[in-house]
């Protein structure tokens, strides 16, 4: 907290933001399965439960009515955020939903901290912004152009894909105005992950029973467990870093998760990239170079 606002804190919050960027490639490739994306979704929230309740309880400070405030917000809005991402799953492919959702939070959260927060962009760090955002959006149409399942459904998972952007604007918001408000920071985050996690297990068990030939559970309690632990370091990274630096700057340079997605379904998935891909790639990445460098 006492470098919050300093060089030292902006160079430690873009480590933050970067790190973060890459666990939730890896995030979002553990939600890209077999497995039902309301299941999985259950799984992961029901091992931050459990993981995240001995910290919450015995180890940080307990929150003070502030705080509990604000974290009762807090399990509205991720509900809402995660109940549109499991919607958009359901309907359209990942490598379409994904590069939506990540292409269009950022801008929405940069124009939200400058009429929240005070902060204001550049005219280079906008055109920053501009080509992470703008190269995010044309993957997916790029992605789009490939896909072959019946266009209603498709329609329908675009527009929640859409929406998914925009509460990803408003839970990067609010929970930037949360950790700042909060006195002890690993309290909020302690808290926030715990208390958020109670919503997904019981829909996922509900729809779980009435499956007609449910998965078997061990499998999916391995990637819930998994997934729990990277959603610390992903969720977690880019709020301390957004509690240490700018939030527009943090939420930019955390949508970078796209490349590092594009990279791990490259190398380790066998995916096919392809120039194009690759030109889209480089475009975001260096979206998000010209936005750090030009502040």
């Amino acid at each position: 907290m006492s470098i919050a606002g300093t060089p030292e804190g902006a160079r430690l919050a873009t480590i933050l933001a970067l790190m973060s960027a890459v666990a939730h490639a890896a995030f979002g490739a553990l939600q890209k399965g077999r497995h039902d994306p309301w299941l999985t979704r259950g799984a992961i929230d029901g091992w931050l439960a459990v993981l995240s309740a001995p910290i919450a309880l015995f180890v940080v400070p307990w929150p003070d009515q502030t705080t509990v405030l604000i974290l009762a917000g807090a399990v509205i809005i991720h509900f809402a955020y995660k109940l549109t991402m499991a919607l958009a799953y359901e309907r359209a492919a990942y490598t379409v939903v994904y590069p939506i959702v990540r292409g269009t939070g950022p801008l929405v959260t940069v124009i939200a901290a400058s009429a929240i927060f005070g902060e204001h962009f550049t005219a280079l760090q906008w055109v920053g912004v501009a080509c992470l955002s703008g190269g995010i959006l044309l993957l997916a149409l790029r992605n789009l152009s490939e896909e072959t399942i019946d266009l209603p459904a498709l329609k329908i998972g675009l527009a929640w894909a859409v929406l998914g952007g925009l509460m990803v604007a408003v839970y990067t918001t609010y929970d930037a105005y949360g950790i700042r408000q909060s006195p002890d920071p690993f309290t909020f985050l302690a808290w926030f992950f715990f208390v958020t996690a109670f919503d997904f297990p019981i829909l996922a068990a509900v729809r779980y029973r009435r499956m007609a030939a449910p998965p078997q559970l061990g499998p999916l309690m391995w990637r819930g467990f998994a997934g729990a632990l990277i959603a610390w370091v992903s969720f977690g990274g880019v709020m301390m870093a957004t509690r240490l630096d700018k939030v527009g700057e943090a939420a930019v340079l955390r949508e970078t998760s796209t490349v590092f997605a594009a990279l791990i379904g490259w190398f380790i998935l066998g995916e096919k990239v392809g120039p194009r891909r690759l030109f889209l790639m480089t475009l975001v990445a260096l979206g998000a170079v010209i936005v750090e460098m030009g502040g």
